[in-house]
């Protein structure tokens, strides 16, 4: 294999979630019950991928592999109670790399969702989640939606809020999250990757003057703590003696626009100001940021989504680099046959600027396109066949000639069938 490490890359969850709008008009399996609250659904699915460029890099080799994934899904629901959980295993096989890509992921997450009142009327909501993954570095394009490189990683993340709807139209509401990236790295195999943990802490305040429209202000507070206190490339130009503070951290303050209760439309708009403070005053990236998202309930078989937000972090693949993230993704669900068939298809970008490089050859930009198509039909009330298409292609520009190695063109397809109980 070559001993190069994979390449960054990304799709957002847009198409994930608009085909959940539609996929309620299909015939699922009523699973295991337990009392009157619990369901549990067993699963388990075979897969086949060809990949075009199993290394992710400009010069490399055709590949194919099996994954077989069995896993559980359950749901409890009482009450003001809305708890989900699942937890999954898979095994890649692959057909090229067999001694150094056959292995292993699997992971689990839990979902939980309280409110004492009905949706805009006064009252608590209460929402917390966690997930832990340990992903085998042959993953999808998506990599399963996490944030990592395509590399043996661990992840896992929390979040938690609580929202407080005081009246008819005001809100305020308390968040934190927690993220853990951790690579394995082999160096032996591959050079090396710089993980990071991260703790973010804010609150909101809305005030909605009218049915459709609810202003918001909403900041945090971000803490980072990442693996890069040395850089393990040995690069001897480094001022510091090759080691920088591996502590950040920074704010963000942002107001926008976002819409209470809409038939089939709601939307999120947030702008504002950030500020990173990367390796304890190594630099100060500040800059304009955004998030937002948006969804359409067309009719009752196509739903779309968007999805786009800008922010700061530590790079993961150079040492001594703060980036500049941007992202934007559009995905579409559709049902062409209630019960029996349904499709996705969704395209991102994400483009990463490095706001500040220790290395003069490391100062270069970075652009991925991701397109996917997927589509599901279902056999009967157990068995559903489906399949996608994804490429993937990414671009640098700037720096030394070492970035433009980077550079790359992949395509997958995927057929598989999947049994729930």
């Amino acid at each position: 294999m070559n001993s190069k490490f994979f390449i960054l890359s990304f799709t957002a969850a847009a198409a994930t979630l608009a085909s959940a709008g539609v996929s309620g008009e299909m015939d699922g399996p009523s699973g295991i019950q337990i009392g009157p609250r619990l369901t549990l659904k067993p699963y388990v699915s075979l897969s086949y991928t060809y990949d075009s460029n199993v290394d992710s890099m400009k010069h490399s080799k055709a590949g194919s592999q099996w994954i077989v994934n069995p896993g559980m899904t359950a749901r409890y629901l009482g009450g003001n109670w809305d708890i989900q959980g699942a937890a999954w295993y898979q095994y890649h096989a692959y057909n090229r790399y067999t001694t150094q890509l056959n292995q292993s992921s699997f992971g689990e997450n839990l979902k939980l969702n309280w409110m004492n009142s009905a949706p805009n009327e006064k009252g608590w909501r209460l929402q917390l989640s966690e997930q832990f993954q340990q992903i085998a570095q042959d993953d999808d394009m998506s990599n399963h939606n996490g944030r990592g490189i395509g590399r043996d990683r661990k992840e896992f993340k929390a979040d938690a809020i609580l929202e407080r709807r005081i009246n008819e139209t005001m809100h305020a509401a308390l968040m934190g999250n927690y993220y853990l990236l951790d690579y394995d790295n082999n160096v032996d195999k591959y050079a090396w990757l710089y993980g990071w943990k991260r703790a973010v802490a804010g609150g909101e305040i809305g005030w909605a003057p009218s049915k459709w429209t609810d202003f918001i202000l909403h900041a945090n507070y971000q803490w980072y703590t990442q693996d890069n206190d040395y850089d393990h490339d040995l690069r001897q130009t480094d001022t510091r003696g090759k080691s920088i503070r591996s502590d950040s951290k920074g704010y963000s303050v942002m107001a926008g626009l976002a819409t209470r209760a809409t038939e089939r439309i709601t939307y999120r708009v947030l702008g504002g100001w950030s500020r990173f403070e990367y390796g304890e005053g190594v630099k100060d990236c500040n800059g304009f940021t955004y998030q937002a998202s948006a969804k359409w309930a067309v009719d009752d078989t196509l739903h779309l989504m968007l999805l786009a937000a800008s922010y700061y972090q530590p790079s993961e693949r150079e040492y001594g680099n703060c980036l500049k993230v941007n992202t934007i993704s559009l995905g579409v669900g559709k049902t062409f046959i209630p019960g029996k068939l349904s499709a996705t298809a969704d395209l991102s970008f994400r483009n990463e600027s490095h706001e500040y490089s220790e290395y003069e050859e490391d100062d270069y930009d970075e652009t991925i396109w991701t397109a996917r198509v997927g589509i599901n039909y279902t056999l009967n009330r157990y068995a559903q066949l489906f399949g996608s298409v994804e490429y993937q292609t990414e671009e640098t520009s700037g720096g030394g000639a070492r970035g433009h190695e980077y550079d790359y063109d992949r395509f997958r397809g995927t057929v598989g069938v999947r049994l729930t109980y």
